[in-house]
């Protein structure tokens, strides 16, 4: 199943897929946070045939939901009403120091790292995601 990763942020939206098999999550895109956010993931839901949603809940380590969770709620409302796929939370704790790391590893310079670490951090979402799906013997058809 194709699946879509979203890192929902105050300024940005990372985007993420994976392939049809479920194997690797991937870096899409980063998306300008407002009001067309919404618009442009609808956009490429139907340019990538994707299938379902996944968008990362960023609760804090002591379980508390604070104003990120809360837009990632919003986003996921807006989203919903304008789609009828599946649309899940997953918990997202640490990914952005993940994904700054390991575009810190692969050599990139810091200002070009503003660019790509919300998508970085979907696809780290999306991984964690496909990883507890097998966990559970979810195959990638169901």
């Amino acid at each position: 199943m194709k699946i879509m990763a979203l890192d929902v942020g105050n300024k940005r939206i990372g985007v993420a897929t994976c392939d049809r098999l479920e194997i690797a999550a991937t870096p899409h895109s980063v998306i300008k946070a407002g009001k067309n956010a919404v618009n442009e993931v609808l956009k490429i839901i139907e340019q990538d045939g994707v299938e379902a949603i996944v968008i990362g809940l960023p609760t804090s380590f002591d379980g508390v939901e604070r104003e990120s969770c809360a837009r990632a709620r919003f986003f996921k409302n807006e989203l919903a009403a304008k789609t009828q796929l599946e649309i899940e939370f997953y918990d997202e704790r640490l990914t952005s120091k993940i994904a700054e790391a390991s575009l810190i590893e692969g050599g990139m310079r810091r200002e070009e790292r503003k660019a790509h670490i919300d998508a970085v951090a979907a696809s780290v979402i999306l991984q964690g995601y496909l990883d507890n799906r097998r966990q559970k013997g979810i195959s990638p058809t169901k």
